[in-house]
Order: C-alpha cells, then structure tokens, then sequence
C-alpha cells in the first residue's frame, strides 16, 4: 500500500495497526485521568513490552520486532495520537534499545537486550541531558572513573523519561577529559547502590511519562556495564539522535492529527447564528491550512524515515522532520483551541490536553533552535 506517495510494506502496516489497535483498547480510556493524576502507565507499558514495541527497531535475532524506520515513525504517530505520554515513554525506550542492539557486546545483548525485548523488564531510560547541558551533549559534567573491577559515577541527569520505573538507564559520562573525545556509554541497572532518583516532575504536559532527575552519588557499576569502547560515548549518543527526531516528529504529528479530528468534529456539531461553524469560510480556511500542514510533515517524517532505513546521513532531513513536525503540530493544536472558543480551555475538552501535551516537542529531542543551527550547517557543507 502506499501513504502520502510511499510505499508502505505489509510488515510496516502491520505495526501500525497493532499500535493503533492497542491505544484505542488499552490507552485512550484512561488517557485523562492519567494526565491528570500524573500516574506512569506501569500495566500499559508492560503490555507495550509484550507487544515489542518497546524494541521496535531491536533485529529479530535479539528477540526484538525489527522494525523500520517508516514502521516506527507510523506506529509512534498512532500511539500519540491517543496517548503522548506513552509515546514518548516508547520513544526513549526504544532510543536506549537501539542503542544497545548497535553497539552493545554479545554478552551485554544476552544480560540486558534480549530480557528488555521480551517484555520482561519494563522500560528502559536514556539519560544524557544534564542541568548545565541542555542540547549541548558535549558539555556534559557527569563523571566516571575506573576502580578495579567497577565504574565510580558521579553526576546528575534531568529530564529522563521513565526514570523512576526503568529497568536500567543508558548513561553517558565523562571518562577522559572535556570535549566529544572523553565521554563513555553505561548501563546502570535500577537500584544500583549510588543512584538516587528524584521524585517525578509536576509538568505542564504529557505528565504521566515519568520525568524525573537521576543523581549518581559514588555510583558503582561493574567494568563490563561499559558499552562500546572508552571514549566512544559521544559517536554512541550522535548515532541515536536522526531516529530520535523522526520519532518526535511522528509523536508530534499524532498529536496534531488528534487535534484536527477534534476541531473537525466540533466545528460540525457547533452552532452560531444559526449554522454550524463549519460553514463559515474562516473555519473552513483553518481546518485546510491545518491539513496541508499536517500532510507536509508526514511527507517530510516519511522521507527522512526512509533515508534512515537505506542508511543515507538524512542529518539534515531528521532535523527538518522534527523541526516543521512539531511547529506545524503547534500551530493546529493551537487552531484546534480557538475552534472550541472558551470550551477549549476547559479540561472536560480533549484539545486542552493536547495543546499542554504539544509544547514540549519544540524543546526535547534537540531543541527546534538547535534543529535550524544543524539544518544550516548542512546546507552551507
């Protein structure tokens, strides 16, 4: 079949229909008070790792679904349009996933991968960001030293997805020095002595992911929790980010086709001076522009999924993917509110959600600033 000109594969519709299937039977009841309560999906999540959706892009020889590019980005797309929470619960479980199934040992995979892909652990985390270092990765302050047989950590992370409920963390930490050259990749198992996590993040929006902040306080992991080589963290966390931004992408464009299905539905039922809104010129030049705009970042997720998959750079195209994705996402969510007029400032309406749910994909991920700095560099080569 195809999707806005591409060719979509069986086994990658297949995945989205699985994903679709169990947001609208296990995900989108509950989605509300979720969001209002702030509870980490912990049952939902644990079914999603059954599913293998929790290691989607994980080969098959390492118990994962191995998935593409294109299926990730179609089945992230159908799950946040019920649930961003849980969307990017899977986006950073399957970042931490594909990390590991890329540049992890044999033994590693068989100790943390293959139990992850199973379903068997629950999420897992990855845990970069830093308090001083937002998107520049390179800063990062969280040390690591080599005692005999272990690793000694010491350092904060901020903003970790999962972070009081993963079954381990992918950690970077500096082992040598400043700069890209001196940073290393972790496993550091949950409830490893040293590691602290904080309480939850009280957020604005997609509040039942499970934000919180990680403190390594003389954190001791064995030496053979080291994933690759030392010193190799850096190319190690660079190699993640192109599928990391056209997850986000696609979390966004679920968001925003959610937000446009509601403003379709509302502007039909909606009555003033005596016709439904949808009736007007203004609405209808609002839910077109919405369209158009959606349909632009599917076209521009898709191709650098795509490029993804047939191993071409796409640096640029990832970036643009989650650049236009998630203003585009912002502007219909945005149209979607002023639609429901004063009811779209009620919590009773679903667009409330979605327009808090929505903000934070223009920051996570590689803020959007940061999206055009590498744009531009791409261009001027």
């Amino acid at each position: 079949m195809k999707r806005f000109g591409f060719e979509i594969s069986e086994e990658e519709n297949l995945i989205a229909h699985a994903a679709r299937d169990f947001a609208a039977r296990r995900l989108a009841a509950g989605a509300a008070e979720r969001d209002r309560t702030g509870r980490f999906p912990v049952e939902e999540v644990a079914e999603l790792g059954k599913l293998g959706l929790l290691a989607m892009k994980v080969p098959a020889e390492h118990g994962g679904a191995g998935a593409t590019n294109v299926g990730y980005a179609l089945a992230m797309q159908a799950i946040a349009e019920t649930c961003a929470s849980t969307a990017v619960i899977l986006a950073s479980s399957n970042l931490a996933a594909k990390i590991l199934a890329d540049h992890a040992s044999a033994e590693q995979r068989v100790r943390w991968l293959e139990p992850y892909a199973r379903g068997d652990v629950g999420p897992a985390s990855f845990a970069l960001t830093e308090p001083l270092g937002g998107s520049d990765a390179a800063a990062i302050r969280t040390r690591a030293r080599l005692d005999g047989d272990a690793w000694i950590l010491d350092g904060e992370k901020c903003w970790i997805t999962s972070g009081a409920h993963a079954a381990f963390h992918v950690v970077f930490a500096r082992t040598d020095g400043d700069g890209k050259d001196g940073m290393s990749c972790f496993v550091v198992p949950r409830g490893a002595k040293g590691l602290v996590v904080s309480k939850e993040e009280d957020k604005m929006g997609q509040r039942s992911s499970g934000t919180a902040s990680l403190a390594f306080e003389q954190c001791r992991v064995p030496a053979e929790n080291l994933v690759g080589r030392p010193g190799g963290g850096y190319s190690i966390a660079l190699s993640a980010l192109g599928a990391g931004r056209v997850g986000i992408a696609a979390l966004a464009i679920g968001i925003g086709e959610a937000a446009l299905a509601a403003a379709i539905a509302y502007a039909k039922e909606r009555c003033a001076f005596g016709h439904a809104i949808s009736e007007f010129q203004n609405t209808q030049f609002v839910l077109a522009d919405s369209r158009a705009e959606l349909d632009a970042a599917w076209l521009l997720t898709l191709r650098a999924a795509r490029m993804l998959d047939e191993n071409a750079r796409a640096v640029a195209e990832t970036s643009m993917a989650k650049l236009f994705a998630t203003e585009a996402c912002g502007r219909v969510v945005d149209r979607a509110v002023q639609i429901h007029g004063g009811y779209g400032y009620s919590r009773e309406f679903l667009v409330e959600r979605l327009y808090r749910d929505a903000r934070v994909t223009r920051i996570y991920e590689g803020t959007n600033e940061i999206q055009r700095i590498v744009i531009a560099r791409e261009i001027l080569r």
